[in-house]
C-alpha cells in the first residue's frame, strides 16, 4: 500500500493551515513516515498534480490522500479516516492471535500503536472479557472505536452516588447511541452509610478524599473487574503531570490478584487529540464540559477551570497536585 498526501499552496506560497495542522498530527502520532509522497495543489496552477488529482477525484478541499494497493487507488478527505481505515493496522498489532497477554511483553507488541489498532488487538484478543471503563470523553472515544470494530465488548461505570445531574444523563445518552449494555456499579451500602454515619457527608474536606474514594470508586471497581482478562481505561499522559507523567500503554494489574491487562489506548493523545476525535465523528459527551469542567468526578470533587489552568485543577483542588488521584489506577506493577 502506498499513501499520497495532497497539500495545498496558497498565492503567498505557503502551506494552508489546515494542511499544517494535518501534518503536525500526523507527526504527533509517528505516523508521519506512512506518508509515501507528497504532492502540492497550488493555488494559482491548475495544471499542478495535486490540482490534477483533485479535479479526478472530485475533491474541492486540501488536505486529502490517495491510497494506492495494487492496481486500486481511492481518495480518503479525513487524516482519522485515514488512520482508523489505513495506518493504525500497520505493524506488529495485525495479528491479534500472536504474542503474549502480559502487561511487560503488551506494551512492547502495541508501542507505537494507534489507539483504534490497540482497542481492536485487544477485541480479537479478549472479546467481551475486555471491558471499558466508562466515566469520561475519553472514554467514550475507546466506545466508539470499539463499536467501530464489530466485535463484541463490555462496559461498566461507577456510579459514586454523588454524581452530577448531568453524568447520570451522559450516561444513557452513550447506552442509547451504541445501544450497549452498561454495568454499572455501586458502592457497598453499609460502607458507605459507616462512613457517614462516623464523619459526615464531607470528610474528604478535612482528612483527604482518600478514604471516601476507596469506599466509593476502588472497591466497586475491584468488583467489576472480577472475572475480566483485560480492561481499557481513556487515561492519557497530559491528564496530570505530577501523577501520570508515565502511562503505559500496557501493564498487568494486580488488584483482583489474577492475571489481568490494563490497557490504556489514549495514552500518547493529548486533551486536543481527544476533542479533535470527538467532533470529527460526533461522539457524544457530558454537557459539563460546554461550562468549564474539563475533568468530571464526583459533584463536591469537582468544578470548573478558568482558561490556562490544567483541567485537574478543578478536582480535589484543597489538595497538594501529587495527590489528585482516587487510586482507580494503582493496582498495576508499573502504576
Amino acid at each position: 500500500m502506498a499513501t499520497l498526501m495532497v497539500k495545498k499552496r496558497l498565492s503567498s506560497g505557503e502551506a494552508c493551515p489546515k494542511c499544517l495542522q494535518t501534518e503536525a498530527l500526523l507527526r504527533r502520532r509517528g505516523l508521519w513516515d506512512a506518508i509515501d509522497e507528497v504532492v502540492w495543489a497550488d493555488e494559482d496552477d491548475p495544471s499542478s498534480p495535486g490540482m490534477v488529482l483533485a479535479r479526478k477525484f472530485g475533491v474541492a478541499e486540501a488536505p486529502f490522500f490517495v491510497v494506492r494497493e495494487g492496481d486500486q487507488e481511492h481518495v480518503v478527505r479525513s487524516a482519522l479516516k485515514l488512520i482508523r481505515d489505513h495506518l493504525s493496522l500497520r505493524g506488529a498489532v495485525q495479528d491479534a492471535s500472536a504474542g503474549p497477554a502480559d502487561g511487560a511483553a503488551a506494551a512492547g507488541l502495541l508501542r507505537g500503536a494507534e489507539p483504534e489498532a490497540i482497542v481492536r488487538w485487544a477485541l480479537e484478543r479478549f472479546g467481551a472479557d475486555c471491558t471499558i471503563a466508562f466515566s469520561g470523553a475519553e472514554d467514550v472515544v475507546l466506545i466508539d472505536m470499539a463499536a467501530a470494530t464489530g466485535l463484541p465488548f463490555s462496559v461498566f461505570c461507577l456510579d459514586t452516588g454523588r454524581l452530577h445531574p448531568e453524568t447520570y444523563r451522559f450516561i444513557e445518552d452513550v447506552r442509547e447511541r451504541y445501544g450497549v449494555a452498561i454495568d454499572v456499579v455501586s458502592p457497598d451500602a453499609a460502607a458507605v452509610a459507616a462512613l457517614v454515619r462516623e464523619k459526615g457527608l464531607f470528610s474528604f474536606l478535612r482528612d483527604g478524599h482518600g478514604q471516601c474514594c476507596g469506599i466509593r470508586k476502588v472497591e466497586p471497581l475491584g468488583r467489576a473487574l472480577v472475572g475480566k482478562r483485560a480492561w481499557m481505561t481513556g487515561q492519557r499522559e497530559d491528564q496530570s503531570p505530577a501523577t501520570r507523567a508515565e502511562v503505559a500503554v500496557a501493564q498487568d494489574d494486580l488488584r483482583v490478584g489474577t492475571s489481568l491487562l490494563k490497557l490504556n489506548p489514549l495514552a500518547r493523545w493529548t486533551s486536543a487529540d481527544v476533542w479533535h476525535y470527538i467532533r470529527a465523528h460526533d461522539v457524544p459527551y457530558n454537557p459539563l464540559h460546554e461550562h468549564g469542567f474539563r475533568s468530571i468526578g464526583c459533584a463536591p470533587c469537582t468544578r470548573p477551570v478558568h482558561p490556562g489552568q490544567h483541567e485537574r485543577e478543578g478536582r480535589w483542588w484543597w489538595e497538594d497536585a501529587t495527590k489528585k488521584e482516587c487510586g482507580l489506577h494503582l493496582g498495576g506493577r508499573d502504576d
